[in-house]
């Protein structure tokens, strides 16, 4: 897995908050807002989707990304940012699928009212978007905070949705670091080219800050993600971060723990696990074997992290599809995104042709290697 910032100490950072490594990205000190290049001002969204807003709740509309599509409608939900995270893969997907995206409240063009950031809340927010769109057993695929969205939603109005798709997402994040049965991990022990702080970000253009994404952690946001954040202002300078520290930390303060046993529907979870541990060698050079034992100790608490989600997921469908990609980022919608195209293309059709228990699978899943 490509290397993310960890505070000394830590144990293992589950993908809801590794992906605030990422998220940290595009989240820039903005104390003077920079100059952007002049073709900024006639910048248009090139993802093919249209936009439109569903009210969910008292004065609380949401924004829907509307890609179209043939076939059965496959609903995808963010986490910490929006719906235009999957403005890259969504096109893929609809040629067999009818693919929407919904951008939870808080975040980007959707409301931001100063309540009702609860887990329970967010999953009502999804499901009154289903109501309005008036959508029939949809495919729910989540990323981060978005599967918490597909686990209560699943165990509550189990025959309102044909499947679920986690995204590196599915785990508990209620569970403590004893849960797993390992000792913590000092990140202080582990090679310098795991651990170093990055270099300051240059906000200069939103180019620029792709750039320092992709040589950070591997991927790029798109860009029209990215303006959810820093919208442009009209005489051409980044504005504000528009989604103030206190939205996020009232979603993370509302989680529920997830009822796995209720899931009763078919599952597909898309895993991104760390390297196998020679590889990791090889790209790190412990130059101890102290640093090296570190190493050991993190891949196996990556390795029990794993493995405890499949459990937990299975618990409700022992027949649960799970995919490893060996490297991934956490957002493996964007660093593997033909291998997601594929698994998401195969889970659909398996929804429309057989049942659930046709999938097969090992105790611990599949592990692919991930398309190049």
């Amino acid at each position: 897995m490509t290397p993310e910032p960890q505070p000394a100490g830590s144990f293992y950072l589950s993908p809801l908050i590794r992906v605030l490594a990422i998220a940290g990205l595009c989240i820039f000190t903005s104390s003077a807002c920079s100059r952007m290049a002049a073709e900024t001002a006639n910048w248009y969204d090139p993802s093919p989707h249209l936009i439109t807003f569903v009210t969910v709740d008292s004065g609380v509309r949401l924004e829907v990304l509307d890609w179209g599509g043939t076939g059965r409608a496959f609903v995808l939900l963010a986490g910490y940012q929006t719906a235009h995270e999957y403005d890259d893969i969504a096109p893929k997907l609809t040629a067999f699928c009818h693919v929407y995206g919904i951008t939870r409240r808080g975040f980007g063009a959707s409301s931001r009212p100063d309540s009702g950031y609860t887990g329970q809340r967010s999953a009502e927010d999804v499901l009154q978007v289903l109501k309005a769109l008036k959508l029939d057993h949809p495919v729910l695929a989540g990323h981060s905070f978005g599967g918490l969205d597909l686990l209560a939603i699943a165990a509550q109005h189990p025959t309102l949705v044909s499947g679920l798709v986690f995204l590196d997402s599915g785990d508990d994040p209620t569970l403590p670091s004893s849960a797993y049965g390992l000792a913590e991990v000092d990140t202080k022990r582990l090679p310098a080219s795991m651990t170093a702080p990055e270099s300051p970000s240059n906000n200069s253009s939103f180019q620029v800050i792709r750039e320092s994404q992709l040589k950070a952690h591997g991927v790029m946001m798109p860009e029209a993600e990215l303006r959810q954040y820093y919208p442009v202002n009209a005489d051409g300078s980044l504005a504000e971060d528009s989604t103030p520290k206190w939205v996020r930390d009232a979603i993370f303060a509302g989680i529920q723990k997830p009822r796995y046993s209720s899931i009763h529907v078919p599952v597909l979870a898309i895993v991104a696990v760390p390297l196998p541990l020679d590889e990791q060698f090889k790209k790190y050079q412990p130059r101890t074997s102290d640093e090296r034992v570190a190493m050991e100790q993190k891949y196996a608490v990556g390795e029990a992290f794993t493995k405890r989600t499949v459990h937990d997921l299975k618990a409700g469908d022992p027949n649960a599809r799970i995919v490893t990609l060996p490297g991934a980022s956490t957002y493996i919608f964007l660093s593997n995104e033909n291998d997601t195209v594929r698994e998401v293309r195969s889970f659909v059709g398996g929804l429309n042709s057989a049942s659930s228990s046709e999938w097969q699978s090992t105790a611990y899943g599949v592990r692919i290697k991930p398309a190049v």
